[in-house]
């Protein structure tokens, strides 16, 4: 019950909501409800799962064929879904198709003729192709 109470005093009376980070009255970088930096290792790891979830179920609902993947394959396309958010990897129109009729040689090519793999992370999209093409 306290946990209740306390949250809902906090959210409606003590602590706006920032979705960005902001300065609060003395100084320090803060971001949601007057969470301020740096983050402990383990608010980190919540935050990670808390997205990566969200990916996952994103993933499970925008593609009918994921649960036919190998693991591996989900985890290349969660992993590139993570990183550029959702409308990032749905850019990757030809090596989304490529993955639905189980072409993962040119899915993996699809993945190298990107922005992504040429400047952004070159080597995160060089291990990701050969996971995917891999299996």
């Amino acid at each position: 019950m306290l946990m209740k109470t306390a949250l809902e005093m906090l959210v409606a009376a003590d602590e706006g909501l920032r979705l960005m980070p902001y300065r609060c009255s003395a100084g320090k970088l803060t971001i949601g409800y007057g969470t301020t930096f740096p983050l402990s290792e383990e608010e980190a790891h919540l935050l990670l799962r808390h997205r990566l979830e969200k990916v996952l179920d994103q993933c499970e609902r925008s593609f009918p064929w994921w649960s036919k993947l190998s693991p591996t394959r989900q985890q290349v396309v969660a992993s590139m879904g993570y990183q550029m958010g959702m409308g990032g990897l749905m850019g990757f129109k030809r090596m989304l198709a490529a993955v639905e009729r189980g072409d993962y040689d040119t899915a993996g090519k699809e993945m190298m003729d990107s922005k992504w793999a040429r400047s952004d992370s070159p080597a995160r999209a060089q291990r990701l192709r050969t996971m995917m093409v891999r299996g």
